[in-house]
C-alpha cells in the first residue's frame, strides 16, 4: 500500500476570495481535514462553494497531542490529510507543529500549499525595512515578562513582527515605548484583508496615544529594528578594560553588549577582540 501525505494549507485571513485554487481542490479531495476550528473551515468551504468530502476532525492546541498518532496512521494507510488553521499558515502561532514533526519522523510526505500569512502581509504594508526580519509570535501577557522580552529587542537590528491581543495592545505599546524609546518606528496592522482593515504607522510615542482609547480586531505589530550607533573599536577597548580588571573575555563581551543597544552579537564582538590581539 502506498503511503499518503500531509498537506499544510494556508487559509484566507478574512476574504474567502484569497483562497488558492490548490486549497479549494484540497478541501474537496482530502481524505481527512484536520482543522483548528471545524465550524470555521465549514464556513470557508461554503463560501468557496466547495464540498468537504473527507472526514473532518478538530486539531487545536489542547488536543493536538492526542490526535497525532491517529492522523499519522491515516497517512501511513494511504490517506491525504489536509491541515488548516483558522486563518493564515498553520504552525505560525497556530497548532500543527507536533503533527508535522511526527509525520516527518515516520518518513512520510509533508507538502505545503502556500498562501496568506498575517506576518508577511503586515510586513509588506508596514513601510519598514523588510530585507531582514524576525517573528516573535505573541507578545508575553504579563508586564514583567513583556518588559524582559522587549529588552531583548533593544539591540535587534532586524524588523520585528509579533501578534498582540487588542485588549493588551495599549499596555504593550506603552511598555515598548518605555523600553525602546518613544522615537522607535512601528506599525499596527488591524483586521488585515477584512472590511475594517486599518494600518496605523508612526513612532511608539504616537501609537501609544492612538491606542489609548481602545482597539478592536486581530492585531499584528511591526516594529522597526534598532539603528546601530556604536563604534566597534570602542566596544573592543571596553571589553579589554573589563578583562584587565579580572573579567573573562566571554563575560566582558556579554556585559558590553547588554549596555550598548545596536551592538553586534556576542560572538562577533568576541571574534573582534581576538582579532585585535593578533
Amino acid at each position: 500500500m502506498t503511503a499518503g501525505r500531509l498537506l499544510i494549507a494556508a487559509t484566507p485571513l478574512g476574504q474567502p476570495s484569497d483562497a488558492s485554487v490548490r486549497l479549494m481542490r484540497a478541501l474537496g479531495s482530502a481524505d481527512v481535514v484536520a482543522a483548528e476550528d471545524t465550524r470555521r473551515v465549514r464556513t470557508l468551504a461554503q463560501s468557496l462553494e466547495v464540498r468537504i468530502a473527507g472526514r473532518l476532525v478538530s486539531l487545536f492546541d489542547q488536543n493536538e497531542v492526542s490526535r497525532v498518532s491517529a492522523l499519522v496512521e491515516d497517512i501511513r494507510g494511504g490517506s491525504t490529510v489536509l491541515l488548516v488553521s483558522d486563518a493564515g499558515m498553520p504552525l505560525i502561532s497556530d497548532p500543527g507543529y507536533r503533527l508535522v514533526a511526527a509525520v516527518i519522523e515516520h518518513g512520510l510526505s509533508v507538502q505545503c500549499l502556500p498562501g496568506p500569512s498575517a506576518v508577511t502581509t503586515a510586513l509588506a504594508v508596514a513601510g519598514l525595512p523588510s530585507d531582514r526580519f524576525c517573528f516573535e509570535g505573541f507578545a508575553p501577557r504579563r508586564q514583567s515578562a513583556r518588559t524582559s522580552w522587549l529588552r531583548t529587542l533593544l539591540g535587534e537590528t532586524r524588523t520585528c513582527v509579533f501578534f498582540e491581543s487588542p485588549r493588551r495592545l495599549a499596555d504593550c505599546l506603552r511598555d515598548a515605548r518605555d523600553v525602546l524609546g518613544s522615537d522607535r518606528r512601528a506599525a499596527v496592522c488591524r483586521e488585515l484583508t477584512k472590511t475594517h482593515e486599518e494600518v496605523v504607522r508612526g513612532s511608539l510615542g504616537e501609537l501609544v496615544d492612538w491606542a489609548a482609547a481602545g482597539v478592536l480586531g486581530e492585531i499584528t505589530v511591526v516594529l522597526a529594528g534598532a539603528t546601530p550607533n556604536v563604534d566597534p573599536d570602542a566596544l573592543v577597548v571596553e571589553v579589554n578594560r573589563l578583562v584587565g580588571a579580572g573579567m573573562r573575555v566571554k563575560d566582558a563581551c556579554a556585559q558590553v553588549i547588554a549596555g550598548n543597544p545596536g551592538a553586534p552579537s556576542r560572538r562577533a564582538l568576541y571574534d573582534a577582540v581576538l582579532r585585535a590581539r593578533d
